[in-house]
């Protein structure tokens, strides 16, 4: 017969969840997330609630989603006091049912989240894009993923869709052996933070994104010869306008001359 935690940690795997066991990395999180003392704060996958207390102690107001209801029941127990008193609200559900937008459709707030490996674009994208957007936010992501975005000199559709809406800061690597059950590769915290869509004043997400898309779509080819087949576009008139080199590669393209080079394609 299987004990009861070890049945609870498979459920958690099955999930993608890898609860996070080092409490001085669940207050790092809180603190990359710049958590303070009134602040509303989205957690993103409790878990057994680790994150939950160090943002409870920093002060913050805590709305956690959570899918396995296995971690709900844990949550219910172990925050009797903070439910009572309404600064941990508990949601049972999908994250990605309960985004940003209807957890806090008004008034500022933050995100603080382990998340599972496998939804980390979609998670970022519904964070970043929300018409709420969060004042910032501090994520337990792949090492890898964490380092692409904020550290790589090359850049991917994913880097550039989080610069193009906040700052984005690796602040922390975190060790496999800080979570339970441990993944297979190590972790990181990245932080992103001045989010807001100052850079679609003129442009559109829309607009730029299927010029980022269509850039990227063969990686091997150039930008230019990219445009050129997606868009149908005089593409090296566009890329020499902007100062863009004629022979770069999606990947060497920094974000203000994406900005540039969309405002220029659909001027």
């Amino acid at each position: 017969m299987k004990s009861p935690r070890s049945s609870k940690t498979r459920r958690g795997a099955k999930l993608g969840q890898h609860l996070l066991t080092n409490v001085g990395i669940a207050r790092a999180v809180a603190v990359a997330a710049g958590v303070t003392r009134g602040d509303r704060v989205l957690e993103i996958g409790p878990g057994k609630g680790m994150l939950t207390k160090e943002i409870l102690s920093l002060g913050g107001a805590v709305t956690a989603v959570e899918k396995d209801p296995v971690m709900v029941s844990v949550l219910k127990e172990k925050f009797t006091d903070e439910l009572s008193s309404g600064l941990l609200t508990l949601i049972e559900g999908d994250a990605r049912d309960y985004t940003p937008d209807k957890v806090f459709p008004k008034g500022t707030y933050k995100i603080a989240a382990n998340i599972p490996y496998y939804i980390t674009g979609e998670l970022i994208r519904s964070c970043l894009t929300a018409k709420n957007k969060p004042v910032s936010l501090a994520l337990l992501i792949q090492k890898e993923v964490a380092e692409r975005i904020a550290r790589s000199k090359k850049e991917s559709i994913l880097s550039l869709s989080v610069k193009a809406y906040g700052t984005p800061k690796y602040v922390k690597t975190v060790s496999r052996g800080s979570f339970n059950p441990p993944p297979s590769v190590d972790s990181a915290i990245l932080a992103v933070y001045d989010i807001s869509n100052k850079n679609f004043k003129k442009i559109t997400g829309e607009n730029f994104f299927r010029i980022v898309k269509a850039g990227f779509a063969q990686k091997r080819k150039t930008l230019a010869g990219n445009l050129k087949k997606i868009l149908g576009v005089n593409s090296e008139e566009a890329l020499d306008a902007i100062g863009i080199p004629g022979k770069a590669r999606a990947e060497d393209v920094a974000l203000d001359h994406w900005l540039a080079l969309t405002k220029y394609l659909v001027q």
